[in-house]
């Protein structure tokens, strides 16, 4: 049987993307490669009555550990929030809301998408819900105006993916899960980076703006001081929303879970107060709410399984030993695995790129020495960029879908937003306290 880490990781990686390639399904695969990871090394185990009550007992323990989760009810209840606000007014007041504030800066309304996408992502926490829910809205707005398309285009793809990284964030309560690291201290480690990556997203369109100036139209609406401040109260409950979620979580007066709660409570408050939120409209989201849910549940239940199978037959502790023998430099281990996401961005989704590679990656990053809070970052920012990565960046269909453009086209609007999001990894990884420094301050 085999005995290297590395040959047991790639034999696991093949099976695992041979399953994916036939079509099985996510956790059915992650399971798959679990059981076939358990009878191919069945050799390294300790003796029992058959292989196959060692599998089924592990399988149990694990599914029920990662599921029986005070945590993880935070997610369903995170979905729910956002379901009910994509269904009320709340996208078009905080574009009526904003519109005034940008009249007078280079690339004016061009910077809706970023700001709304960054506005919205703090109540939603779902990339997919940012970018449908904010492209409905300022795609057709910013044509009829006669904005640059293609920058209309690009920046809604760059700032949608913002709901990764902006809190809540629901891939960070899955690898808090995963990699029982605290959700809340995950939370507020997204602060500064979304920020950041927002900001060169404005600086980018400043400096296109300047340099040609035709991507935005000659007339330029003018409002006044009244007018703008008059505007606000279309935030104030945005604003309200975002303050009662995360200002829980940041004082440590309330769990991701019960901020969650908060959350749902306020969209219906929202809902009952805008009276656009019907029956039907509640049930759908109910129901959308559910199978999202169940979905990543089920995915998470197959990841912990092969997390469980990768400890024991030693793929995790020869992997840490290996990476350690090479003394490599952990920014190159950062390089590897950068790439790695990258391309695994070309095949696969968000969420089932954290769940598979989790298991055997994070054992090699706590090896090398880096913080698991960063290190959540730096895999948000690379499952971001696998949103708009072809030939399956998730949120390329969505923009595809809502804008009708043709793909090729929205890929070529997206590569300057892509290469910031790659300039927004280099500098978290020189500069990590741009990740800690708010999880820092709650230790205190």
């Amino acid at each position: 049987m085999f005995t290297e880490p590395l040959t047991i990781t790639i034999l696991l990686f093949a099976i695992l993307l041979l399953l994916l390639l036939s079509g099985v399904w996510i956790g059915f695969s992650l399971f798959g490669v679990g059981v076939a990871g358990m009878l191919i090394y069945k050799t390294n185990l300790p003796p029992a009555i058959s292989i196959w009550d060692k599998i089924g007992g592990l399988m149990a323990t694990s599914v029920w550990n990662s599921l029986n989760s005070w945590a993880i009810t935070a997610l369903p209840l995170f979905i729910l929030m956002g379901e009910i606000l994509f269904r009320t007014s709340i996208s078009t007041r905080l574009l009526n809301g904003l519109v005034p504030w940008f009249s007078r800066i280079p690339g004016r309304l061009l910077h809706i998408n970023i700001v709304a996408c960054s506005l919205f992502a703090a109540v939603s926490g779902s990339s997919a819900a940012t970018t449908a829910t904010v492209g409905k809205i300022t795609l057709d707005e910013l044509s009829r105006r006669g904005y640059d398309r293609s920058l209309a285009l690009g920046s809604l793809a760059g700032a949608g993916t913002l709901g990764f990284l902006i809190p809540p964030s629901l891939i960070m309560i899955i690898y808090g899960v995963l990699s029982d690291t605290s959700i809340g201290k995950l939370f507020v480690s997204g602060i500064l980076p979304g920020f950041l990556l927002a900001g060169l997203y404005s600086t980018y369109i400043v400096f296109r703006a300047k340099v040609n100036p035709q991507i935005v139209p000659d007339s330029a609406e003018s409002y006044t001081l009244q007018q703008k401040l008059a505007a606000l109260k279309e935030l104030v409950p945005v604003l309200l929303l975002v303050a009662a979620v995360l200002g829980g979580i940041y004082l440590g007066v309330t769990t991701p879970t019960e901020a969650a709660a908060i959350g749902v409570l306020g969209a219906l408050v929202l809902a009952a107060v805008y009276r656009n939120l019907s029956w039907g409209n509640f049930r759908e989201a109910l129901l959308n709410a559910v199978q999202t849910t169940c979905m990543i549940c089920f995915i998470i239940a197959g990841a912990a399984f092969l997390s469980q199978v990768v400890g024991v037959v030693g793929v995790a502790r020869g992997l840490s030993e290996y990476i350690v023998s090479l003394q490599v430099s952990p920014y190159v281990l950062l390089v590897i695995l950068g790439l790695m996401y990258l391309v695994l961005g070309m095949i696969l989704d968000g969420i089932s790129i954290v769940v598979m590679t989790l298991p055997i990656v994070l054992p090699m990053v706590l090896a090398a020495g880096f913080d698991p809070i960063w290190f959540g970052v730096f895999l948000v920012i690379m499952v971001e960029l696998s949103q708009i990565t072809p030939p399956v960046g998730f949120s390329l269909f969505v923009i595809q879908g809502i804008s009708q453009e043709p793909v090729s086209a929205i890929i070529k609007a997206t590569v300057p937003f892509f290469m910031l999001m790659i300039l927004a990894v280099i500098l978290i990884s020189i500069w990590p306290d741009i990740v800690m420094f708010l999880p820092d301050q709650m230790s205190k």
